[in-house]
């Protein structure tokens, strides 16, 4: 049968509550959506839901198998790619809002070293909207191994020279984001990456479950891909299963010509930025999956989380910078950090994504919305929605990939954003 003919006949005829956990009835349908969405996979893999609305928990469910042998639990914790580069970004505004770094003060002012190579005059607002020109991480480093050393990275990052100039155009940072940004973050602050997570973000809104590097505690916490009866699509970024020692020898193979390639080409776009920005050369020889992979810090692709972590941290966003009576972001800060810096498409990404600082438009299948937040090449997500007050977060540990996530982000984005309009206005309707 046809893979979407299946997908159709699995949807049609799905349980409805193949979940656990609670929501509240005005989220019902959402909650509903969930398991047709995952019923027919649930031995395949698990995924979790978490929303809040007006500041309130209103959604917070899990199904399917966290390993072969384990159920998902309430605390269980994802892999999520590009999802964590919203809650990165998110860190930064709250530190810009404490006077400790600004949006247009130079980076070298705070990392000297970073001056190299025409980039004196690139500060963090460049590298926010990714107008930096520094999304090459194929031509930059000779292993994907190599990801896995914090200091070894920043290093690499300041001596980089960008592939255009400066704010002339944008270019996605797939992997590079991660590194420019927390590297910031610490030589302004001279605190580590993770010293700030645990005292701007994780305690202040009693975070339980994220992180960029996760500790061996936690390890046991993660859902990771496993071998099934089913064959997972294919991906460029292969998954735990597929991952090789890193003392394997990389053969340099010419990737053959796919069909994204050909759209991407097609669109006029050039295939190789896609290339050059997503896939490190020897990426065989690494895992996001494996245990250093995951206690790497690699925060543009690598964040672990939880989807309640995720769906309040949106939640204060979705709040105007603000959860429950403490303030985060200042108003004016808010107000620059969910501006439109670039519409057009850029170099990477196949549609415009009208990024943000630090975030994107929210994808859905015909709702509106003014919010943003940030997807990962798995199909997790979140955002939120101040108009609205929403906030969203989907966690899965399905072997996929694609740039702009999947029907079923986009799916139960859409329903999320329906639900509250049912609430706000009366009515759900489809646009």
């Amino acid at each position: 049968m046809d893979g979407n003919m299946q997908h159709i006949k699995d949807y049609l005829f799905a349980q409805t509550r193949n979940y656990a956990g609670w929501v509240t009835p005005e989220f019902e349908d959402l909650a509903k959506q969930f398991s047709r969405l995952q019923d027919a996979r649930t031995q395949q893999g698990g995924a979790a839901l978490a929303v809040y609305f007006q500041g309130q928990k209103v959604v917070d469910i899990w199904t399917g198998k966290k390993s072969a042998t384990e159920d998902w639990q309430s605390d269980t914790l994802s892999v999520c790619y590009s999802t964590g580069k919203g809650v990165l970004a998110t860190l930064a505004h709250i530190l810009v809002s404490q006077g400790l770094l600004d949006y247009d003060t130079p980076i070298c002012l705070y990392w000297p070293e970073f001056a190299q190579n025409g980039k004196a005059s690139m500060t963090l607002r460049h590298v926010l909207s990714h107008q930096s020109g520094l999304y090459d991480i194929r031509n930059i480093i000779a292993d994907a191994t190599e990801m896995a050393d914090w200091s070894h990275m920043l290093n690499v990052l300041a001596q980089a020279k960008p592939r255009f100039e400066v704010a002339t155009e944008a270019a996605y940072q797939p992997l590079t984001f991660g590194w420019l940004v927390g590297g910031v973050l610490e030589k302004a602050t001279g605190q580590s990456l993770a010293a700030l997570m645990q005292q701007y973000l994780v305690e202040p809104l009693a975070l339980d479950g994220a992180y960029f590097g996760v500790p061996t505690s936690g390890l046991s916490r993660v859902a990771r891909p496993f071998k099934t009866s089913v064959t997972p699509p294919k991906s460029v970024i292969p998954p735990a299963n597929k991952a090789s020692s890193p003392s394997l020898k990389s053969k340099s193979v010419k990737r053959p010509v796919s069909i994204l390639d050909k759209a991407i080409a097609w669109s006029g776009q050039d295939p190789q930025d896609f290339q050059d920005g997503m896939i490190p050369k020897g990426m065989k020889n690494f895992s996001f999956f494996s245990d250093e992979g995951l206690q790497a810090v690699i925060p543009a692709a690598n964040g672990v989380f939880s989807a309640q972590s995720l769906a309040r941290i949106y939640a204060m966003l979705a709040q105007g910078g603000s959860l429950h009576g403490q303030q985060f972001i200042q108003p004016a800060i808010f107000q620059q950090l969910s501006q439109v810096q670039y519409r057009q498409r850029d170099r990477v990404m196949p549609i415009p994504m009208l990024w943000r600082l630090g975030y994107h438009r929210i994808l859905s299948l015909g709702k509106a919305s003014n919010g943003f937040g940030h997807m990962g090449f798995n199909g997790s997500g979140a955002w939120c929605d101040p108009e609205r007050q929403l906030s969203f977060a989907y966690t899965h540990n399905f072997a996929a990939g694609s740039l702009i996530g999947d029907y079923r982000l986009w799916g139960l984005s859409q329903e999320a954003i329906r639900c509250a309009d049912r609430q706000l206005q009366g009515r759900k309707g489809w646009f």
